[in-house]
């Protein structure tokens, strides 16, 4: 499958709203599509975050990525975080998650990013596969925290 990517729009919210349930819910979360589009709608309205699309030669959208700009104070550089990757069911083991990670790292070039991090599931073995094959490298240096803050 040749998967053709580009930057999603205010436009794509419907058809980048069942994808980004379904990633959702691949990640155990319940499906809620009033949820999930009023979550990417704020992201849109405030410029907070850059989505790539991926299509099939037909047009069908098959898959999305989500990156979020950082900046590293100690580097003073910008970087991305890409927070969702996700390639529907259907369409995976074709290239299409290949093609929307090797286009997030063009976007963050030509963004003047100094690196792109992503974390995964210890289990997603196919996904990690993936990573580093495309030259992304486990991070062994540094120890990850959340502090979860009840809402």
């Amino acid at each position: 499958m040749n998967a053709r990517v580009r930057l999603a729009t205010i436009h794509d919210l419907d058809t980048l709203t069942s994808l980004f349930d379904a990633y959702r819910q691949f990640y155990r979360q319940p499906g809620d599509l009033d949820y999930a589009r009023a979550f990417l709608r704020e992201r849109f309205a405030h410029h907070e975050s850059t989505v790539l699309l991926a299509f099939a030669a037909d047009d069908a959208a098959v898959g999305f990525t989500h990156l979020y700009p950082l900046f590293s104070s100690v580097r003073c550089v910008r970087t991305y975080l890409l927070n969702d990757l996700f390639v529907a069911p259907g369409a995976r083991r074709h290239g299409v998650g290949k093609a929307l990670l090797n286009a997030a790292a063009d976007f963050a070039r030509a963004n003047g990013a100094a690196s792109l991090s992503l974390s995964t599931a210890t289990d997603n073995l196919p996904a990690q596969r993936l990573y580093e094959s495309l030259g992304w490298m486990r991070e062994t240096g540094f120890l990850e925290y959340h502090l979860p803050l009840p809402t």
